[in-house]
């Protein structure tokens, strides 16, 4: 009896590895965006094998046996169309690469950093000069910059005096950067935000 269950275990061990590898891999499929295998749906599909030929309409059993014999996957590729047109392909390299051309992307994406100077209505020029060479800095390292006026107590009533300020350091920082939100009120405050000229002066 011993020896019975003994060449049972070791019969029934290649089977069980094969139950956990095709558990991984549908575990695999249903983690992507596309049914693939036993999970697709429909009845009949247009199929594509892995040469990409174009086979035609065929029932989803056929398309199935095509991808087994290729021992690749069937993937849904156009579930919408009528039939959804499957692939025959390899459905863990196509999920890498799409991955990998998603991270190359999202890298070649600039993020520009946006700086904030504030300041007061009728700022002194001498403070105001520091303020504003820092935002010509920081335009020409191809960060935007936020300018900020903010009013205390009744300098809110006169809201021109900084939209005058403004425009003097808008038309100042003109050889480096274009508005790109023209002043407006935020509160208790004014905002302009200005962003890196792409063709700067001089």
């Amino acid at each position: 009896m011993t020896t019975l269950v003994v060449l049972w275990y070791y019969a029934a061990r290649p089977l069980k590895e094969e139950i956990k590898w095709s558990l991984k891999r549908r575990k695999t499929i249903s983690d992507s965006d596309y049914r693939a295998n036993e999970q697709i749906r429909a009845k009949n599909v247009r199929l594509i094998d892995a040469e990409g030929t174009n086979v035609g309409v065929v029932p989803i059993q056929q398309a199935l046996r095509a991808a087994e014999d290729a021992e690749l996957d069937l993937v849904e590729v156009a579930p919408n169309a009528n039939p959804p047109v499957v692939r025959v392909m390899d459905l863990g390299k196509f999920i890498y690469e799409r991955q990998k051309r998603e991270r190359e992307a999202r890298k070649s994406q600039t993020k520009i950093e946006v700086k904030e100077i504030r300041l007061r209505p009728k700022t002194t020029e001498h403070h105001r000069s520091f303020k504003v060479r820092d935002a010509r800095r920081w335009l020409q390292e191809g960060k935007k910059v936020k300018v900020r006026i903010r009013f205390r107590g009744r300098e809110i009533q006169y809201p021109e005096i900084a939209l005058e300020d403004m425009k003097e350091i808008a038309e100042e920082l003109s050889d480096v950067s274009v508005i790109e939100q023209a002043p407006s009120r935020d509160g208790r405050a004014m905002l302009m935000v200005l962003a890196p000229a792409k063709n700067p002066k001089g």
